[in-house]
């Protein structure tokens, strides 16, 4: 019985983790439905900031930042007027969005 179990414990491990490596890479193949681009690598490199203290003065984790930077990530209206606030820059400045977006 217990051979039994530990057998359907491991299937059930596979199937979960084929699972979720397809979400994965079905995520990463998807086209951007939206793509925005960003100068805060620029705007961090100007004003002496690395992503940790951009991070804590946004209030946001560190990968959030990495990942705005990468263009992985649209950040929310919040964060974007939070990030603009401490660069003294208008947003629309900071984060462009495709023309054919809007």
């Amino acid at each position: 019985m217990t051979t039994i179990f530990i057998f359907l414990t491991n299937i059930i491990v596979i199937l979960n983790t084929i699972d979720y490596n397809m979400n994965i890479r079905i995520s990463k193949n998807k086209e951007r439905s939206c793509i925005v681009k960003s100068r805060l690598k620029e705007l961090r490199a100007r004003d002496g900031y690395n992503q940790t203290q951009l991070a804590k003065l946004a209030n946001v984790s560190r990968q959030t930042i990495s990942l705005i930077e990468r263009e992985e990530y649209m950040p929310s209206l919040l964060i974007a007027v939070r990030i603009s606030r401490i660069f003294n820059e208008p947003v629309e400045s900071i984060f462009i969005f495709d023309e054919g977006e809007l």
